[in-house]
């Protein structure tokens, strides 16, 4: 016999409760459990899918193991420096770019930019400011992103979790199916079957498209010639997570970058502008509808205010449970 609904509701706000109360106090030691989690969950239809091809599930764990740890090398070697050196001189760069758009303007609306106006004194403000802390702001995130710490909890334990989780995710599952009351036992796998379809179109197809178009704008623009055209792509890519902010926030910042590298010669501007549309066309027309689907049925806007206030709450760890 079920529970009347007003114990069930009794119970569920204590398990909600436990579950924020966590979050809240064990929000960084969680962080990389909840990675690693996370990378076993999006490789283990891989996983499936090498075992049906005759591979036992530790030799498929280890062949994606080996894979990714090659990946990560390449990256490390070949993309990762790059991605740090167009970071730090888009930083050292902003103060120059302030003050030519400010120049810009005073050039070309003399009476709206005059010496007492106030987007005279807002321009002066913001050139101030990034000449002045770009540099702080820069040492602080790689202190605090790339401390001793941070280091060993991304690059040692997220692998080794995430690699124990796949080589052990059928056993698991197995187990706590055993778990199970008999009675609810249907109800409760269909359920799980419904939410694992669910995450699985949301979390690994929008994870894929993310990854797609990050590497498409980084490419794209680098081929163009844009200055600081990884960092750029790597920034709309991430941002893809969000409906609408990355193609924003991305193509919003190309095409500032575009307007004062190429200022004059409109072709590349245009092209710059173009690779964007493109990437909108082949993300709303081929990549989600392939990759993501319909099933997920979930509100961009909701989606949005669930980022936004988990992560006030939580931090990072808040995004990931969002």
């Amino acid at each position: 016999m079920g529970l009347p609904v007003r114990e069930q509701t009794y119970y569920w706000g204590i398990a909600a409760a436990v579950l924020f109360l966590m979050l809240w106090i064990l929000g960084d030691v969680i962080l990389p459990f909840l990675l690693g989690g996370a990378i076993a969950y999006f490789l283990d239809p891989l996983a499936d899918r090498l075992e049906r091809i005759g591979l036992s599930r530790a030799a498929a764990t280890a062949v994606i193991t080996v894979v990714a740890i090659v990946g990560f090398v390449l990256l490390a070697v070949l993309v990762f420096p790059l991605l740090i050196d167009q970071t730090r001189a888009l930083i050292q760069v902003a103060p120059r770019l302030a003050e030519n758009l400010r120049d810009f303007l005073t050039e070309r609306f003399p009476s709206l930019i005059d010496k007492g106006s106030p987007l005279h004194q807002s321009l002066l403000s913001i050139s101030d400011t990034l000449r002045s802390k770009g540099a702080a702001l820069l040492e602080g995130l790689l202190t605090s992103a790339l401390s001793l710490i941070n280091v060993l909890v991304l690059l040692v334990i997220v692998p080794v979790v995430a690699f124990y989780l796949l080589l052990d995710w059928d056993r698991m599952v197995a187990r706590i199916d055993q778990l199970l009351p008999r009675d609810h036992a249907p109800v409760i796998r269909e359920l799980a079957r419904q939410i694992d379809r669910t995450l699985a179109s949301f979390i690994r197809g929008q994870g894929t498209v993310c990854l797609i178009l990050g590497t498409y704008y980084a490419v794209a623009l680098m081929a163009v010639g844009l200055q600081f055209g990884l960092i750029v792509g790597a920034i709309a890519g991430i941002l893809t997570f969000i409906p609408y902010v990355g193609a924003l926030v991305g193509g919003g910042l190309a095409i500032g970058l575009a307007l004062f590298q190429f200022w004059g010669d409109w072709l590349w501007i245009v092209a710059v502008a173009a690779i964007f549309q493109a990437g909108q066309l082949i993300e709303g027309n081929v990549l989600t509808p392939k990759l993501v689907g319909s099933s997920v049925g979930l509100h961009p806007v909701w989606l949005i205010f669930a980022l936004s206030v988990f992560g006030a709450l939580f931090g990072f760890v808040g995004m990931l449970v969002a």
